[in-house]
């Protein structure tokens, strides 16, 4: 069997909670990686098909780096299923033995754990996602406030009222009551008008959120540069910030989402640390017309 490392235009896939992620070498590619061609990978109808990419970067910091891009070749600075995915990519192309690593992103250097199944595969992650923030500066956005805390905003003929939070990329949370649960109707009417708003000049994710216990949250998730995901790390981080900064949670919280459901712990000072599954699912090679076709 030939080495992972040593295919050409190698591609690795995986998931945490239905959220796919491609990962890949840069020095294994025979093409730069452009937008376009992050596009290209990430249809799901004429590419490998995800929610966005995983590069393998180096780093003097961190054991490794990783640089994330959106399906729309935007980059992300963050992804908790991302690290996971990342993390579970490393470990099975042997690039790694370690079960616990660093792992340096465009948002900050995260502490990664894995732990492995009886078949001594990555089945599951946790991941210290830093302290999160509520100062609009981080987000970033243009509201002047000393805390984007339960903030009025204006989505098409609605008025909201959200909680901002950057756990090292950005979000937007809007909570409700657990008498009046989120549909998908809502999220696909105001999941795009909040990602673009003007008050978020790098865009933003969002998070439908209700509280349904002391320790549990429902959420939908609308990611910035993808749309409707059926998890999010990062979305889950920041829901339970946002809801636990609103005294309608404690930690830890449980977050649910389609895909299923991650465990987030907040310390007093919103210090976040996130655990949850983790899926390999394929590994290939690009088909040399492939190749030629994104060279063009």
């Amino acid at each position: 069997m030939v080495a992972f490392g040593a295919v050409r235009n190698a591609w690795f896939k995986g998931h945490g909670l239905g959220n796919d992620y491609i990962a890949v070498d840069p020095e294994q590619l025979d093409f730069k990686l452009t937008p376009a061609r992050i596009r290209a990978l990430c249809d799901r109808h004429t590419g490998i098909g995800s929610d966005g990419l995983l590069v393998l970067t180096p780093s003097a910091k961190a054991n490794f780096g990783l640089r994330i891009f959106n399906p729309d070749g935007s980059e992300a600075e963050k992804s908790g299923n991302g690290l996971r995915i990342f993390g579970c990519f490393l470990h099975a192309t042997r690039r790694t033995k370690r079960r616990k690593l660093t792992v340096e992103t465009s948002g900050g250097i995260v502490d990664l754990r894995l732990d492995l199944d009886e078949h001594g595969d990555v089945h599951h992650g946790t991941v210290g996602m830093g302290r999160a923030s509520f100062r609009p500066e981080d987000l970033p956005c243009t509201i002047e406030a000393e805390e984007l805390v339960d903030q009025p905003v204006r989505a098409g003929a609605v008025t909201l009222r959200f909680t901002g939070v950057s756990v090292g990329n950005p979000h937007c949370v809007v909570l409700r009551s657990a008498d009046r649960p989120w549909t998908p109707r809502d999220l696909q009417k105001l999941g795009p008008l909040l990602e673009t708003h003007r008050i978020f000049p790098a865009f933003t994710n969002v998070q439908l959120a209700v509280a349904t216990g002391r320790h549990e949250l429902s959420l939908l998730i609308w990611e910035r540069g993808a749309g409707a995901t059926q998890a999010s790390g990062s979305s889950a981080c920041a829901a339970a910030c946002a809801a636990i900064r609103a005294g309608l949670v404690e930690s830890p919280v449980t977050a649910r989402m389609p895909g299923g459901s991650l465990q987030i712990e907040v310390s007093p000072d919103y210090d976040v640390t996130l655990s949850g599954p983790v899926e390999a699912v394929a590994r290939g090679q690009l088909a040399d017309a492939f190749v030629r076709k994104l060279q063009r």
